[in-house]
């Protein structure tokens, strides 16, 4: 018999598979497990880091504008004008060597970030349990799966506890699948596949062992990633690609018009088309690629040191646009860590049976880590009784409980605990003493009554409850006519500082709602303790029975939402989001459906594989003030990224506007190709640096916003002004010094990069410039451009770029032009900032 694709693999049982795969139960050994990885897509996808740099360097070169100046330039070369060669395609060289390494060193953090939270599995090698890199598991790999992991290749199950799977990436199912071991028909439908795992799904609940099949592109979920290959883009990235192409548009035809007219004034074909092609250069946002790479990256790199890792790049300006973060109480409110306040009978009295069911109950669990566990399992239990597990039923976010079977060597007992509502659904009969035990019907509101109590005094209560079974096996058919025994109390003591880091982010214009399982009494106390008078709260319940319409208005006066269930988080997100630009920080598998539907998705370093994977931010530390400095530096991101939109939409854009309608009235052309392109160069190492700008708090008091109304605005104003004062500068030179060729396009060439030196240090504050402090790099490069573009005309080659010395008086004027430009500048910047700013 041939055999069988990996494909239809769940038609054969586990032991046709491992001998087909030379693996066993043991899983492979690790010699075995690297051969396969060498053969493994895995391996052979990964390009070399010189292969990396040199695919990036040559695609510093593949806009249509840069290949079509490189191809005028061969053209020159080729007519024999190799001054003019050599000079601009230096430039060229010198930019696009610029853009490499600052894209390098940002592509390098990004590498870095990504190790940090790279999904780990657990598997068999040389028949021990180790956690690798997903990435690394192979074909004949043994996986242990428990609540919460990301599954990374497709499987055979060959061992299952009770296991539910979220395959609704796939399916589009939202209910968790059961799975189990079987052997099925070829043709059965992947929903329907009960004996396999997935690659892209995740565990809900339960434990299993499962064989690996296939990885990589030969899974299901790579397939599906292949013939997709979806980008979604971030509002921002939308944003400044539209209005990239806005300034492309008209740059090109501009550009265009510029060449057709010269042409048609037989002016030289090749000095033409240079010149048209220098001008797309000079007013094409052509560094911001670069600018938003580079400023991003650089904001990864100092958010890393706050402790948040940035998982996906492109979201550090959403993070900056964030004015309502949402979080569970515990770890960010709360201290995150639970105490066990007691363990109490029926009538909320210490009792050590109970306490003992309890530890019995904590200890023997293996599905679902959790705290509440942990701590129990801390207690101190003095007995004579040994125990030993039969079975269990893990916790899953349906039945909200948990139950766990033990033989103590006289009696099986189920021993189950949970939320208190559903555990008290389960009851028949409540245990009032050692020797007493009753219908729960009549004692019923007694509990119910001591539940609120408890949630008023600020403690979480969950219920525990038990029976004497026959049955060494159990399910949660079991889970009947159960004996009510008591109480576990719960506390999570209010974390030190919360309430100042809450007034942080008030300061930031960032609201906070906090939406948690807890019932409403221990939500209300948490609200009086944090400091929210009068807080309004919302339930689960509250929120199922109100209709969509009405929750877009409920949630905006809403500061708790209380008794939430895991399906309705992201409800809650998705009305929120209609006011709101929304940031949600979850660790659990509960928490997985908001996070992705949260314009910002934020889990932490120990969350569950799938909260991981989901989110955009990862925190090292769940702590709310290293949240707070994750907005503060998202936002640093934004408004850098914005100031070289304003240079290029400013003086830059005004300048070479000015030097095309200039050519059009002027017998000879207001600059030369080169002297375009070598403006273009001087400037781009000061504009690349202000990735790495101060940023006035002024400028982060409030969320970022993508505005392309407020861009065109500044456009204007500023294109205008700028245009003003190159009238002035073309009538000063013409006809007031009356100036030749090579002077008029000597003074034009230093005014132009002087304007655009200065309109960086006054559009980079929203004060007056001298109010406020440049980085360091940005100060010194812009310095050096300025004594560059002042000494260039009396250097020994100035005349090989068409520059000729200036008189001092002509001089003194274009000084005189570029300071009443600088004053000016800064005057309409204060009031322009203060007008549109305010709306």
């Amino acid at each position: 018999m041939e055999t069988p694709t990996p494909n239809l693999f769940w038609q054969f049982d586990s032991n046709y598979w491992f001998q087909k795969l030379n693996s066993s139960p043991t899983g492979l050994t690790q010699n075995a497990a690297d051969a396969i990885f060498l053969k493994s897509d895995n391996h052979k996808k990964n390009d070399s880091s010189l292969v990396k740099d040199v695919k990036l360097f040559f695609g510093q070169f593949k806009s249509p504008l840069m290949l079509l100046l490189i191809g005028a330039v061969l053209l020159s070369a080729f007519l024999g004008d190799t001054s003019d060669v050599v000079i601009i395609l230096f430039i060229v060289l010198s930019t696009g060597l610029l853009s490499f390494f600052q894209e390098r060193n940002a592509s390098k953090i990004v590498e870095k970030l990504q190790s940090l939270i790279s999904l780990k599995s657990s598997v068999f090698r040389d028949g021990k349990i180790v956690e690798i890199n997903s990435k690394n598991v192979v074909v004949g790999d043994v996986l242990a799966f428990k609540a919460g992991d990301m599954i990374p290749a497709d499987c055979l199950l060959i061992d299952a506890n009770e296991l539910f799977v979220n395959e609704a990436s796939l399916t589009g199912e939202s209910y968790p699948t059961l799975k189990s071991l079987a052997v099925l028909d070829e043709k059965t439908e992947l929903s329907k596949r009960i004996n396999c795992l997935f690659e892209g799904t995740n565990i809900v609940s339960g434990s299993a062992k499962a064989l690996v099949i296939a990885t990589g592109n030969d899974t299901i979920f790579g397939n599906i990633a292949q013939s997709t290959n979806k980008k979604f883009e971030t509002t921002f990235e939308k944003g400044i690609k539209d209005f990239g192409y806005f300034l492309m548009k008209i740059t090109l035809v501009l550009s265009i018009s510029i060449l057709i007219i010269n042409l048609i004034n037989h002016k030289s074909a090749i000095e033409s088309a240079l010149f048209a092609l220098a001008l797309a250069v000079g007013m094409a946002p052509e560094l911001l690629p670069a600018i938003t790479t580079i400023a991003m990256s650089a904001g990864a790199k100092r958010m890393l040191e706050k402790k948040v890792i940035v998982k996906k790049l492109a979201s550090i300006q959403n993070l900056g646009e964030v004015n309502l973060l949402c979080t569970d109480k515990t770890g960010t409110i709360t201290d995150g860590i639970i105490e066990i306040s007691g363990i109490v009978n029926s009538f909320g009295q210490e009792n050590d049976y109970v306490k003992q069911l309890a530890f019995w109950n904590a200890t023997f669990e293996t599905g679902y880590s959790n705290p509440i566990d942990d701590a129990l399992k801390k207690l101190k239990i003095v007995t004579n009784i040994s125990s030993k597990k039969i079975g269990e039923v893990p916790y899953d976010f349906i039945r909200k409980r948990l139950s766990i079977a033990i033989n103590t060597e006289t009696e099986n007992i189920l021993i189950t605990k949970g939320a208190f509502t559903q555990i008290l659904s389960i009851c028949t009969k409540i245990k009032i003493s050692d020797t007493i035990i009753e219908e729960i019907t009549p004692h019923k509101s007694a509990l119910e009554k001591k539940f609120e109590e408890f949630g008023t005094n600020g403690l979480r209560a969950i219920g525990i409850c038990y029976k004497i079974i026959i049955s060494n096996t159990i399910s949660k058919n079991d889970e009947t006519e159960m004996i009510f025994a008591g109480f576990i109390l719960l506390q999570d003591p209010i974390k030190v500082g919360i309430i100042d880091t809450i007034n942080e982010l008030k300061k930031l214009k960032v609201g906070l709602k906090i939406i948690t399982g807890d019932n409403k009494n221990v939500a209300k106390s948490i609200a009086l303790k944090i400091g929210i008078t009068n807080p309004f709260i919302l339930s689960g319940s509250e929120v199922f029975n109100t209709s969509t319409a009405a929750l877009y208005q409920l949630v905006k006066k809403t500061h708790i939402f209380a008794e939430v269930e895991p399906q309705q988080k992201e409800r809650i997100i998705l009305a929120l989001k209609k006011t709101y630009t929304v940031a949600y920080m979850g660790d659990g598998i509960n928490d997985v459906s908001a996070i992705n539907a949260a314009d910002v998705g934020i889990s932490v370093e120990n969350a569950v594989d799938v909260a991981r994977e989901a989110a955009d931010f990862v925190l090292m530390e769940k702590n709310l003030m290293v949240l707070v400095d994750g907005i503060i530096e998202g936002r640093k991101t934004f408004s850098n990224t914005l100031k070289y939109i304003f240079i290029n939409t400013g003086s830059t854009f005004g300048n070479m506007f000015s030097v095309a309608i200039a050519s059009l009235l002027l017998p000879f052309l207001p600059m030369m190709p080169k002297q375009i392109l070598l403006m273009n160069f001087i400037t781009d190492f000061p504009f690349l640096t202000v990735a790495s700008d101060n940023v006035d708090e002024q400028q982060l008091d409030r969320p970022g916003k993508w505005d392309l109304k407020f861009i065109r605005n500044y456009m204007i104003v500023f294109g205008i002004h700028s245009s003003i004062f190159d009238i002035i500068t073309f009538v000063t030179l013409l006809y007031v010094l009356k100036v030749k060729e090579s002077e008029f396009q000597t003074g034009w060439f230093i005014e132009s990069i002087l304007t655009e030196l200065f309109i960086l240090f006054i559009i980079r504050t929203h004060k007056n410039f001298f109010k406020s402090k440049p980085g360091k790099y940005l100060f010194i490069l812009s310095f050096l451009g300025l004594i560059l573009t002042l000494a260039l005309p009396y250097l020994p080659f100035a005349p090989n770029l068409g520059l000729s010395p200036l008189p001092i008086l002509n001089l003194c004027y274009i000084l005189g032009i570029v300071t009443l430009y600088i004053i000016t500048a800064d005057l309409l910047k204060v009031w322009f900032f203060k007008k549109y700013r305010s709306k």
